[in-house]
């Protein structure tokens, strides 16, 4: 098996509340989940078990919530809010000029 370089931030306490991007890939990165067509991604059933499987994350974890996340053919991309800023949710929007 091959080891790569931790991208971790060296010092920082992954224990404590906030905002995670976490990306999952499948072993060999096979698409396992389903296949892009005309820009838009298509699950197959394994797909739609890993979106399951994702949503329902915060019923198994007390202080957990989800943001933005996307399954793709051979892995996922998603943000996992946890501790205190996991119910606050994260402004979509642009901030506005000041005039």
């Amino acid at each position: 098996m091959k080891h790569r370089r931790s991208i971790r931030l060296k010092g920082y306490d992954y224990k404590q509340a906030g905002a995670y991007f976490v990306t999952v890939c499948t072993r060999g990165r096979d698409c396992l989940f389903g296949w892009v067509t005309d820009c838009e991604m298509r699950l197959n059933d394994i797909g739609r078990k890993v979106r399951s499987a994702w949503e329902e994350l915060p019923t198994s974890f007390a202080d957990m919530s989800l943001d933005a996340f996307i399954v793709m053919p051979s892995h996922i991309h998603g943000i996992i809010r946890v501790g205190r800023n996991s119910l606050r949710p994260i402004s979509r929007r642009r901030p506005e000029r000041a005039r």
